[in-house]
């Protein structure tokens, strides 16, 4: 089957054109002015942008954490993504202690096959790192996944050595780790801090002084140190604080190579929600938390710059019940948001229709660098001919509000409940296939595995 998209503004990372687009089957056939096929079901999109599928590298789906499993497996998660203009997620595997790198692949795809609605990939959080596991890095590099996650707190977390004997390998293999920097001996003992001076840890404004934003610059610097020492790039993943980026612009000014992502939490929302009741302040715990809002301008400033590489959800979502979890203390609150299908409209709204960024900018952040970065470009990312028929048409003229009631999300809050919109993902198509319109989901379940390795 073939379709033209007529009439519409292409969109890339470099620029717009108002082209016609040839689709057949799940590929992009042809792009040019004035397209005429007799065969092709036309698409009238005047007036309308159409962006690349938008790829979401940083989910947490079914994720196993804090006692609970998230409230957004595959199945719903992919369903938020799909509705809101992603087509490509790149989700958080994780290779826990005693496990073998292949183990905690094959256990994510478990989860992920056949129940997911959007295209997905997987980076491969290390946890455990020994000889073996340094070998079985080799084959996996080369099959299945290029990028990795390590992490500088939490149980999970990889001490300097280990840091250092992990990025040497990826080196050698040509994979890239994504690091979630935040200094643990500082969380640990502020929280041990809160509770020797209050008797108890169930208010959650002191939350965000036990992560500060010292935390997160200080392991942002000695993560590049161990990179400089390595000689190799890395990415800091939700960047949330001037303080952190200040540390990124250093290491660059010294010829590093460091790539960035941020978060549309740490563009639009504060630590003042740490100050609402604490049931509903709860809902806010993510990690790092919502900074105070200066931070806000800094990061705009850098994507304005082009000095950050990408924009995604650290979609993590807990339920109010699930959140509850924290009532007595607030360090057992499962720290995650979900923000899966809220990410472009927030951007489009906050960005373009405010003025701090392009349409191109936003294309960048969130479809074509992250394909570069992760290796799905040119098949994904992109508007080009043998691309994946991914395709967002949006519509900028489309006024809408956020809220739980309409949204895919199994979460029963909504972040940003209330927040009028105008700009949406009128139609959502992937590889060439209409899956969702306006917010509903048309085809479930479509969604394929990508592999983004060397071969």
């Amino acid at each position: 089957m073939k379709r033209l998209f007529k009439g519409g503004t292409v969109i890339s990372g470099e620029g717009m054109r108002k082209v016609d687009l040839l689709v057949k089957g799940e590929k992009i056939l042809a792009i040019g002015e004035n397209l005429e096929f007799r065969d092709a079901e036309v698409v009238d999109v005047r007036g309308k942008l159409l962006f690349p599928g938008f790829i979401d590298a940083h989910t947490h789906m079914a994720l196993e954490v804090c006692n609970t499993v998230t409230a957004d497996g595959f199945n719903t998660g992919t369903k938020a993504e799909l509705a809101g203009g992603t087509t490509c997620i790149v989700d958080y595997a994780t290779q826990y202690p005693g496990e073998s790198l292949r183990k905690g692949l094959d256990n994510w795809h478990k989860k992920a096959d056949g129940q997911s609605s959007c295209d997905y990939a997987f980076h491969l959080a290390i946890t455990d790192w020994n000889e073996e596991i340094s070998r079985e890095l080799g084959e996996i590099a080369a099959k299945e996944t290029m990028s990795f996650k390590l992490y500088m707190t939490y149980d999970t977390m990889v001490d300097d050595e280990t840091m250092y004997e992990i990025l040497s390998r990826l080196k050698e293999l040509g994979g890239i780790a994504g690091v979630h920097c935040e200094n643990h001996g500082i969380i640990q003992a502020r929280l041990k801090q809160v509770e020797k001076k209050k008797g108890d840890r169930k208010d959650v404004s002191d939350y965000p002084w036990t992560r500060p934003k010292e935390a997160e610059a200080e392991a942002v610097h000695r993560l590049l140190a161990i990179a400089k020492c390595v000689d190799t790039p890395v990415i800091i993943v939700h960047l949330s604080t001037a303080a952190g980026y200040r540390e990124i612009l250093r290491a660059r000014e010294s010829g590093q190579i460091v790539y960035v992502e941020t978060c549309p939490q740490y563009l639009v929302m504060d630590e003042e929600k740490y100050s609402l009741p604490a049931e509903e302040a709860r809902h806010y715990m993510i990690a790092p938390p919502l900074r105070r809002r200066k931070n806000q301008d800094v990061l705009w400033q850098a994507l304005k710059e082009g000095r950050i590489q990408t924009i995604a959800t650290d979609h993590c979502s807990f339920t109010k019940e699930q959140k509850m979890a924290g009532a007595e203390d607030f360090s057992k609150t499962p720290c995650g948001m979900p923000g899966a299908e809220e990410r472009p409209a927030l951007i489009w709204q906050f960005g373009i229709n405010e003025g701090r960024i392009t349409p191109e900018q936003m294309c960048a952040y969130l479809a074509e660098n992250p394909a570069k970065l992760y290796h799905l470009y040119p098949w994904k990312g992109a508007l080009i001919p043998g691309a994946d028929a991914d395709i967002v048409v949006w519509n900028p003229d489309t006024e809408w509000t956020l809220s739980a009631e309409t949204q895919q999300s199994a979460c029963d809050y909504c972040p940003m409940e209330g927040t009028k919109i105008r700009g949406r993902a009128e139609q959502v198509y992937l590889r060439g296939i209409l899956a969702a319109e306006n917010g509903k989901v048309l085809v479930e379940n479509a969604g394929v595995y990508v592999r983004h390795g060397a071969e």
